[in-house]
């Protein structure tokens, strides 16, 4: 039995979104919880104006989709230990700090340099700063990073090819990994999920592959890290952080949390605010 109708939830919109197929629901499902961070299966039947049951095949279908997971009979954009969130929920996550740690990162590169960005929403922030840089060479496997690079002059861009995952809006697998290995590069700059007791972590195995061989190819690597993934953890285990030439934090960083990190044999930078 479908769910009541709920006037002062639905709005304007309520019979437009009654009328939706089964794949125009489930767009708009994954545009609330991206935007919202999370949803009730409950609320999202009132807005929709259809059965919670309804609801949750839909969630399921999301979730296989990779695009957002199931928790308590809710829709979650966040990340959980086998979980990395969509590339557009991470890209409007914790958005100030990404944009410190990327304009302190940017502080390693000088012009002429042959630069490595992973796919991570922390590394894209470093693109608004790399024109006054240039001349650059810039390779990734991040779409839309390759598509603002390709804008910028006197860049040259490298697209790391191989098979496109659209949960990361990135290449992966062996096509790029192949292509990874036959380069080399003066510097990378990575950012990952978790990191915790010395290391760094990632939700998926395929990510972590990626991410190490960039690491092997460049002359220095950076780990870009806001303070939140110093409180969550992942299942695979990417590297320990001693292996990058520096981690660089947010000020959001506590000073117990800044203090366990340097314990760990490495340099660790706090970016300061942007002013």
């Amino acid at each position: 039995m479908e769910a009541a109708r709920d006037p002062s939830v639905e709005g304007a919109d309520g019979p437009r979104l009654r009328r939706l197929s089964p794949e125009g629901r489930q767009a708009r499902i994954s545009d609330l919880v991206l935007d919202t961070g999370s949803m009730s299966a409950q609320e999202l039947s009132e807005v929709f104006g259809v059965s919670v049951m309804t609801i949750h095949r839909d969630l399921d279908e999301l979730q296989r989709q990779g695009v957002l997971r199931k928790a308590r009979g809710a829709a979650t954009a966040q990340p959980s230990g086998t979980f990395e969130s969509n590339v557009e929920y991470r890209a409007k996550a914790n958005i100030e700090a990404k944009r410190m740690i990327a304009q302190h990162a940017c502080r390693h590169i000088e012009p002429g340099m042959s630069l490595l960005l992973d796919d991570s929403t922390t590394a894209l922030q470093m693109l608004p700063h790399l024109a006054a840089l240039a001349p650059l060479t810039v390779a990734t496997n991040y779409l839309t990073a390759l598509n603002e690079l390709a804008r910028m002059r006197d860049i040259q861009v490298i697209a790391l090819g191989g098979a496109y995952n659209v949960h990361h809006d990135s290449y992966l697998g062996t096509v790029c990994m192949d292509t990874i290995r036959s380069l080399r590069f003066d510097a990378a700059f990575l950012s990952t999920s978790a990191v915790r007791d010395g290391y760094a972590f990632h939700q998926e195995d395929r990510i972590v592959a990626v991410k190490r061989e960039m690491v092997e190819v460049a002359t220095r690597s950076h780990l870009l890290i806001d303070h939140s993934k110093l409180a969550r953890s992942a299942m695979h285990r990417l590297l320990p952080i001693h292996r990058f030439e520096s981690v660089i934090v947010d000020a959001g960083i506590s000073e117990p949390a800044l203090a366990s990190l340097r314990d760990y044999d490495v340099r660790v930078d706090v970016a300061a605010p942007i002013t």
